[in-house]
């Protein structure tokens, strides 16, 4: 779901996001360019939903911790592994901003150093909110989810292969925990 803001002296901006967004569950989803595994996460995440009809309950994003690819699309081989399993992906990606930590119900980081990054902008009643994609994997004994981007596809399948298990796990937290 995106919405498209616009500035106007009349329009505030973090206002007019709280209203929009309100009562809606905000998942953001962060790797280290957001060229590579947080949109793929982002577009599982999203198909997932939809599939469950939940997706006027969500406002999802992804971003990047780097400032390396702003405003640019996810890596072709992304988009590709997106398509090999017909999700749809759109996104330009971000780099994470402080406020993120406020507008979002949680923040998923791809791995420990992007989660550490993260929590660098959090404030003690934030931190919680700032979790590893890969926790909610059953039964897995590694916490990260792997950079791809020196990879080859076959990487970026291991990956959609893994985020599309954590997303499940994830799925069924949100389930039980939002009573959905």
């Amino acid at each position: 779901m995106y919405f498209h803001f616009f500035k106007s002296k009349h329009f505030n901006l973090r206002l007019d996001y709280q209203i929009y967004f309100c009562g809606m569950i905000k998942v953001l989803f962060v790797c280290l360019g957001n060229i590579c595994r947080s949109p793929l996460a982002e577009a599982i995440f999203n198909h997932k939903i939809k599939a469950l009809g939940w997706n006027d309950k969500f406002h999802v994003d992804s971003c990047g911790t780097g400032d390396y690819h702003i405003g640019q699309q996810p890596d072709r081989r992304t988009i590709a592994a997106a398509n090999q399993h017909n999700i749809p992906i759109n996104h330009a990606c971000r780099q994470l901003i402080k406020e993120d930590l406020a507008e979002f119900d949680y923040l998923l980081a791809m791995d420990e150093s992007n989660q550490r990054n993260i929590l660098r902008f959090a404030l003690d009643n934030n931190k919680s909110k700032v979790l590893l994609m890969r926790s909610f994997e059953h039964h897995n004994k590694f916490s990260e989810v792997p950079d791809p981007y020196h990879g080859n596809q076959k990487e970026f399948e291991e990956v959609y292969s893994i985020l599309d298990k954590s997303m499940d796990g994830f799925i069924s937290f949100l389930k039980e925990n939002h009573h959905l």
